[in-house]
């Protein structure tokens, strides 16, 4: 089967873990039970040995999907030339309060005809620990059970079933009005349970889970315009959400290339300290401080658990533990050929000096905006900031996590400024004890470095490193951060130089492979979508709301067909990369924000 472009899905999912949804019925990857658990299905990086779950009319017809209104249940229309079906996939949430585990991890799946009479085939072919795992295919009067070493799971089916070599299948007649409900269960290794006996039907499944995504929703603060997309952002970035912790993955998805056909492909299932601020300023801004609240305690609880330098790992599992290793998996084609499939993220031991200013930012927003620091949170950052500054000076991987050797960034110095300038201002705030008079010295010493070496006078720019030539837009953060007037005649120059040279239509590429540092790896990249709303931001910030308002409303045609969007864009809006992101909508959300305040100001 061929592969379908990786704008084509949506994404449901119960706040452990989630399933991407293709036009075509078919569940491409699902990682169960957990983000970070080896895949279920996974069609999408390799049709023979992935796996997937296919619910679709055996001819082929006109698709379209949209979502329930305020919810993150997904609807799938087939446009059949017998008919018209709906399938209606979500997956039940019990509950969103952390340390609740979860009796068991569904997916639903209700099909449904509501004109004519169509004929139909299911097709359920699970792969286990990423295939590498053998199962047994059992069949039931309910059902189907697959069993593995490690994972059981049932199939729930109103339909007679046929098993095949490791999966089952059916064939099946629906006419308008009826409906039928397919419901796939989980049991942990050694687990025992009613697997094929549903607790509740689909209807009150269904009833329960539109509730609860409409009154968590419902705490949304943002009435601004754009407010559809912003919604749509905040349910992606609850849907990807630990719950048990309130850790939020980078993406739910590995392995998706940046180029087609190359190997920038990582593994983003896991949670990463530099996101830390953006979304913790996202999740205030819209009113979410019970979110914020939650992912600040699982940063805090990183900061207790040190290296022995003093750092921090630049990422961590969703449950807080350290990721250690990166892998290859053998055998698997990847997307559209895309190689290698990764498990694990080798960037997790880089040296990554701007997390530290992203972790301090977060503290200070949300002791300004959320609640107040304890004691031991500000012992332990005072340690993070001891380390600053001891190691500011020093050459990293950087926010794009260079696979070709540290470097002298500027961006990361930016931060590392930003980590001693929130830490002496949170020091005021709150009274706590520091040694005001050393990080007043080091932050000082960085800005007068970053404007001494970061500034190239030839290009009139910031540059991506010390004595380079590349522009990054990683610089259009500066004014974000306040490390420069928005206004600042650099900053200023700077803008139009990213203008000139990173900007495609409104998107924006991070910097361009052949003239910044070696990043360690050959072939192309798309423009990075957190990079096109920061240029957003920054020109809203500098006033030039005309520019801004219609570069934003240009990017909001990239999103895919259910406002969701990868990492990144190709030129011609071709989804690339990990996808859903979460930066991506953390982006859109901060952006949307201030636009939308500087506008109405700006009217008045």
């Amino acid at each position: 089967m061929a592969h379908k472009s990786i704008g084509d899905y949506g994404v449901i999912g119960d706040l452990h873990t989630v399933a991407l949804v293709g036009k075509d019925g078919s569940i491409d990857w699902c990682c169960f039970p957990h983000f970070d658990s080896p895949s279920l299905f996974g069609a999408l990086l390799d049709d023979q040995y992935g796996g997937r779950f296919r619910i679709a009319p055996l001819d082929d017809g006109k698709r379209q999907q949209l979502y329930l209104p305020e919810t993150n249940v997904l609807l799938t229309r087939f446009l059949h030339q017998d008919g018209v079906a709906e399938l209606t996939d979500f997956m039940p949430v019990e509950s969103d309060e952390p340390g609740i585990r979860p009796k068991r991890h569904q997916i639903i799946r209700m099909l449904s005809v509501v004109r004519g009479r169509i004929r139909f085939r299911l097709e359920c072919r699970p792969a286990f620990n990423f295939g590498r795992e053998t199962h047994q295919v059992t069949q039931h009067p309910q059902g189907a059970v697959f069993r593995s070493p490690s994972m059981t799971v049932g199939l729930v089916s109103p339909v007679a079933l046929t098993t095949f070599e490791g999966g089952a299948e059916a064939e099946f007649t629906l006419e308008a009005g009826q409906q039928v409900s397919f419901l796939l269960e989980h049991l942990e290794a050694g687990e025992d349970g009613p697997l094929l006996t549903p607790p509740q039907t689909g209807e009150a499944a269904l009833r329960h889970t539109i509730r609860f995504w409409r009154d968590w929703l419902a705490q949304c603060r943002y009435v601004g315009r754009w407010r559809e997309m912003v919604q749509r952002s905040a349910l992606t970035l609850k849907l990807l959400t630990y719950a048990p912790t309130g850790a939020i993955v980078a993406a739910p998805t590995t392995s998706l290339p940046e180029a087609i056909g190359g190997a920038r492909n990582w593994d983003y299932r896991y949670t990463w300290i530099r996101d830390a601020a953006f979304t913790l300023y996202a999740l205030l801004r819209l009113g979410f401080s019970k979110e914020a609240g939650r992912f600040m305690h699982w940063l805090e609880a990183r900061c207790h658990d040190l290296n022995p330098d003093g750092s921090l790992q630049a990422l961590y599992g969703i449950d807080g533990r350290r990721i250690e290793t990166e892998e290859i998996l053998p055998g698997w084609d990847g997307y559209r050929g895309s190689k290698p499939v990764r498990i694990g993220n080798g960037a997790a031991n880089q040296r990554q000096l701007d997390m530290y200013g992203a972790l301090m930012d977060a503290a200070y927003l949300y002791n300004k905006h959320g609640s107040p620091i304890s004691y031991g949170s500000w012992v332990a950052l005072s340690r993070l900031l001891e380390y600053v500054c001891d190691n500011w000076d020093q050459p990293d991987e950087g926010i794009w996590e260079v696979r070709g050797g540290a470097r002298q960034f500027i961006y990361s110095k930016v931060m590392c400024w930003v980590a001693l300038d929130r830490g002496i201002r949170l020091a005021d705030k709150r009274g706590f004890p520091a040694d005001r008079a050393k990080w007043l010295d080091v932050r000082d010493r960085i800005y007068r470095d970053v404007m001494h070496q970061g500034w190239n006078r030839e290009l009139g720019a910031f540059v991506q490193e010390y004595g380079g030539t590349a522009l990054d837009a990683s610089a259009l953060v500066m004014p974000l951060v306040f490390f420069l007037s928005p206004t600042d005649p650099r900053m200023e120059t700077t803008l139009e130089q990213i203008r000139s040279q990173l900007v495609s239509d409104a998107l924006v590429f991070r910097y361009l492979p052949e003239e910044a540092a070696p990043d360690g790896l050959s072939g192309e990249e798309g423009t990075f979508t957190l990079c096109s709303f920061w240029m957003v931001e920054a020109l809203t910030r500098a006033g030039r709301l005309e520019e801004a308002r219609l570069m934003f409303e240009k990017i909001l045609s990239y999103a895919n067909h259910l406002g969701l969007y990868a990492e990144e864009l190709s030129s011609t809006g071709e989804h690339l990369g990990n996808f859903p992101q979460a930066f991506a909508h953390i982006g859109l959300i901060s952006a949307a924000y201030n636009l939308d305040r500087a506008l109405g100001s700006h009217r008045r």
